[in-house]
Parts: structure tokens; sequence; C-alpha cells
């Protein structure tokens, strides 16, 4: 076990050295934040320009850079804002929370859902509830994100006045952004929960498990969903690394303080330093819960551990 956590970690190790090289890279592309900031002067010398840079640090060489900001996954000090010269460990720190709360609410609302849901499809193979539950998972296929946050708002908030329209205010604001991310997930979920279910309910030790009279529950849950939770579990992971970079709609139709409206206010205003912190701590989240992930693998079936 130990052998196959070093290389995990060499591999996750790897991929975020390499993912925030191409970030640091991507985001100067986008221009010259100095121009940016200058804009609004109505004579500028190139002196000026080169005063600006120098004190943005952008006068530095690259790779200078590169290494600062990447020691800030380890330090927890990614510079100060372009903007108003905020830390942006302070702006990641205040952010970061809400978006991480909202990920797991709307993959516990998923999980608690798809997993019964997609069991009771696969048994009843064929029948009625089967057809129903198929037929709503593909309703809520259909349904953008943007768009049912929409509705919610105007059903559960305008209309109805049940729950607070926007904003991180308690409990209760929790209900309709994680209902819009989990409903999407949950849609998905079923019908894989359903599929990998099926594959491994016809298999032989299912019979024998039955044929020794163990309880349905126990065959189901205990032996069935185990022997079928590799699948469950590389999906469901790729969904919460694609919540923590993807919430960024839900997230600004509901007003909510987390990375990706952070991350959207810094490109519209160029913003270097809280952009690529953005990008950089969300990458590097991404990678450890792949990593949690392969973890996972070798708990559930140990013959990966060997691989």
């Amino acid at each position: 076990m130990a052998g196959f956590l070093l290389k995990r970690l060499l591999q996750a190790a790897f991929v975020v050295v390499v993912v925030t090289l191409i970030v640091s890279f991507a985001v100067r592309l986008t221009g010259d934040p100095a121009l940016m900031i200058a804009s609004g002067a109505t004579e500028i010398t190139e002196a000026d320009l080169a005063r600006i840079r120098e004190g943005l640090g952008l006068n530095q060489p690259f790779l200078t850079q590169y290494l600062h900001t990447l020691s800030g996954l380890f330090t927890w000090d990614f510079g100060n804002s372009f903007l108003g010269g905020t830390p942006v460990a302070t702006l990641i720190g205040a952010a970061l929370p809400a978006t991480l709360a909202l990920a797991f609410c709307a993959m516990a609302v998923s999980i608690v859902i798809s997993i019964p849901l997609g069991i009771w499809a696969a048994v009843h193979k064929g029948k009625w509830a089967d057809q129903l539950i198929r037929i709503v998972s593909l309703v809520g296929l259909s349904f953008p994100n943007f768009w049912l946050a929409t509705m919610m708002v105007l059903l559960f908030s305008i209309t109805l006045k049940w729950l607070p329209p926007s904003g991180m205010t308690g409990p209760a604001s929790f209900i309709m952004p994680a209902a819009t991310l989990g409903i999407i997930l949950t849609a998905t979920n079923v019908r894989l929960v359903r599929t990998s279910m099926l594959e491994v309910l016809n298999s032989q030790y299912i019979m024998v498990a039955r044929a020794k009279g163990l309880p349905e529950r126990t065959v189901l849950y205990k032996h069935a969903l185990r022997n079928c939770a590799i699948p469950l579990i590389t999906y469901m992971g790729l969904q919460f690394g694609g919540l923590l970079g993807g919430v960024v709609v839900v997230e600004r139709v509901f007003n909510w303080p987390g990375m990706g409206a952070l991350a959207f206010d810094a490109v519209s205003s160029r913003d270097y330093p809280v952009l690529q912190s953005v990008i950089m701590v969300l990458s590097t989240l991404i990678v450890l819960v792949n990593l949690a992930v392969d973890i996972a693998y070798g708990l559930v079936d140990p013959r990966i551990r060997t691989e």
C-alpha cells in the first residue's frame, strides 16, 4: 500500500507542476495589466508604465514569477491584488469555503438521491418504476443549470417567498444552489448506478449470496454496490472536480461569494495575481480529489494496489 500511495503522490505532484506552469503562461497572454491600470490617466509615458510593471513585479523573469506563485500554494502567500492591493490569500480564504461548502452539499444531494433510485431501477428492470426513474432522469439531464437556477429563484424566492434569492446568509441559502447542481448531477448518476448494478446483479456471486439466504438489503448494498463502486467513485470524483471549477454560472445567478465569482471578476479586470491564484488553487484541489479517488480504489479493490 505504501508503494501505491507513493506512486500516486508523485503523479499528483507532476500534474500540479504542469498545470500551474501552463496557467502561469496562459494568463500572461491576456494583455498588459499596466496598460489597464493606467488607462484612466490622461498622459502616460513608457517610463510610467515601466514603474507600474516594476511595482507589480511584472519586470521579473517569467520563471521567477512562476516559482513565487507556486510557492504560494505551500505558504499561502500569493501576493496582492492589482486592484485595491488586497492580499490574494485573503480573497481566496473568503471565497474557497463557500465554493467547497456548495460543492459538498450538491454532491451529498446527488449521492443520497441517485444511489437508492439507481439500485431500485436496476432491481425492478423493465417495470413501471424503472421506466419512470429513467424518464425523470432524462428530463433532469435536459435542464441547463442557469435555466433551472433562474426558475428556482422565480418560484421559491419571488413567487412563494420561501427562500432567500441570493447570497450566503444561512442554511436556507444553500438549498437552491445545492439543489440546482445536485439535480443535474443526480440525473446522470442515477443512470450510471442503474447500469453498473445491472451488470453486477447478473454475476454468479450475487446468485450465491441470495442462495445462502442473505437479506436482500445486504446483497444489494454490501455485495453488489461495493463491486460496482469503481466506476461510481471514478465518475463522482470527476463530478466533484468539475463542480469546483464549473460553478461560475450558478454562483453568478445566486450571487454566491465563491471562487467562480472571484475568477469572473478577476478576468474582467485582468487581475493576474487573483486569476492565476484562483485557477492554481482549484487545479490543485481537483488533482487532490483525483488522488483521493485513486486511494479509494485501493481501499475498495485491493487488486488495484499492486498496479
